[in-house]
């Protein structure tokens, strides 16, 4: 075997034990990678309990509830269903009704949703991209090009 061909053969073998790894590597994390669903998508496609996944939609007008030791429930809506979401924890200073959130938890039922996280709009100007397209779709809103103008 030349010089030029035990080079090519280490190369070959370098680049198929790297390959390998990768392979390895996203085989594993695909367990952990969780998309965005809105309520309506849930219902959609029968999710079964205990799975691992993001919910984002408005926070419903009239539902944030605040109990003990940091428990909040709140609802999520789009604009075919909405579901429950139950928190303990501290809610971001933005979070409010009416506004853009992704809870990221466990699917308790068909329509509760027990979040370990929650992430809110960080300005008026910003909404998941996730959550704006969903709400782009179905009609409720419209981007900021539609937006009422700013007052001050």
């Amino acid at each position: 075997m030349t010089r030029k061909q035990r080079r090519l053969t280490l190369i070959g073998f370098a680049g198929g034990i790297l390959a390998l790894a990768l392979g390895l590597v996203l085989y594993a994390m695909n367990d952990t990678i969780v998309f965005f669903n809105s309520p309506a998508d849930i219902q959609a496609k029968n999710v079964q309990p205990g799975t691992r996944l993001r919910l984002g939609g408005l926070v419903k007008e009239g539902t944030v509830q605040r109990g003990v030791d940091q428990q909040i429930s709140f609802e999520v809506m789009d604009a075919q269903a909405t579901m429950q979401v139950h928190y303990k924890g501290l809610l971001p200073d933005l979070f409010r009704e009416g506004q853009g959130v992704i809870a990221e938890g466990i699917l308790e039922s068909a329509t509760v949703f027990r979040a370990d996280s929650v992430l809110a709009k960080h300005d008026e100007n910003y909404m998941p991209r996730e959550v704006a397209d969903t709400l782009k779709k179905q009609g409720h809103w419209m981007g900021e090009a539609n937006a009422a103008p700013k007052t001050q």
